[in-house]
């Protein structure tokens, strides 16, 4: 059943749709060779070449040629001395704050990486110039992964949880980004720096937005209407770029997202000016419970501000994609959520729903 939605044919219309033949700048897509430059043509494959397993281990993944450049970002601690021999079956273990971690899940989202790389798609880039990064060390933990949905579509940015210790993108950050692409959305996960605070986590995502929009031509993407999405960690800096800007956090634009998808998060900051938004936490959370966001929740509904709160039954803090559970249908549900605030003149891939 995963693998069947892995391989939809609305993705492969658009892998091959997409022509990146513009170029990303200084901090860019790195090619297969690990340039920073994009790649002119796709090669649609529907099949991963040699794909992960849960039986592959940090080792594989780390030593696979099509991860070079950017293989320590796709696991979750910085700096880590992982041990070599760790299945990915075991994944769970580096996720302390997470429930619910499946392998299957784990594995998916690694696979889609390949096949976008294999597809000749530049998955992977650089926010942060080679400068910037040789200056600031740390710099370096940052990035950007791009799941291209239809070619002109707006885009979702999505921040994985981890407690600002770690980046849990291998169970909310890469599923969330594959549902989105299947619905036709462009989505990107953004990697960024740990150990350092909110704030400075939240000015990688920041960058990240003026990266995507700099670069939306290349992309294929739109500009307007962009959302943000955050889970535990991730829901804080996703609201924080909606209450005050990705400005207030370094970046250039003050270009605000259309809409934010907060997952289980005790998150209170609230701006004069709040963006519409989706919450959902598990009715089991002992790490942010709902008693926790009601609070917000009451503030942006006194704000007039349109709000989906949803507490899903049986089921813990860190759920993810929720596959398997009766959560498993909310990041389509968000989705549809985000494309009624869509403006009128973007495209609003979901046919049937305006």
């Amino acid at each position: 059943m995963l693998q069947t939605e892995l391989f939809s044919a609305l993705r492969q219309i658009a892998l091959t749709a997409i022509c990146l033949s513009a170029g990303f700048g200084e901090a860019g897509a790195q090619d297969s060779k690990g340039t920073n430059s994009p790649s002119a043509s796709l090669v649609t494959r529907h099949v991963v070449t040699e794909p992960l397993t849960p039986d592959s281990t940090i080792s594989d993944l780390l030593n696979r040629e099509e991860f070079q450049g950017f293989g320590p970002r796709l696991l979750p601690w910085a700096g880590r001395n992982y041990d070599q021999s760790m299945p990915m079956s075991r994944m769970a273990q580096l996720l302390p704050y997470h429930s619910a971690v499946r392998p299957d899940v784990v594995v998916a989202g690694l696979n889609e990486v390949l096949l976008l790389k294999q597809s000749g798609v530049p998955v992977f880039h650089e926010i942060y110039t080679e400068a910037e990064r040789q200056e600031v060390p740390s710099l370096a933990e940052a990035g950007l992964f791009f799941f291209p949905g239809e070619p002109g579509a707006p885009f979702a940015l999505i921040a994985p949880g981890g407690g600002f210790s770690y980046v849990g993108s291998v169970h909310e950050g890469f599923p969330y980004a594959m549902e989105l692409s299947d619905l036709g959305f462009n989505a990107f996960v953004v990697t960024y720096r740990t150990g350092q605070g909110r704030e400075v986590s939240t000015a990688d995502m920041a960058r990240a937005v003026d990266y995507i929009l700099d670069n939306a031509d290349a992309l294929g993407v739109e500009r307007d209407g962009y959302s943000t999405w955050g889970s535990s960690a991730g829901a804080r800096m996703a609201a924080y770029i909606g209450s005050h800007g990705p400005d207030a956090f370094g970046a250039t634009t003050t270009q605000r997202p259309d809409a934010v998808i907060m997952a289980y998060t005790g998150h209170t900051d609230i701006g004069p000016d709040e963006p519409p938004t989706y919450a959902i936490v598990g009715e089991h959370d002992s790490i942010a419970p709902p008693s926790s966001m009601v609070p917000r929740v009451s503030d942006l509904r006194a704000q007039q501000v349109d709000v989906t709160y949803r507490v899903v039954p049986d089921i813990g803090h860190g759920f993810g994609n929720g596959l398997g559970s009766a959560a498993e249908d909310w990041v389509t549900e968000a989705a549809m959520f985000w494309q009624r605030h869509l403006p009128a003149d973007v495209m609003h891939p979901i046919e049937g729903l305006q």
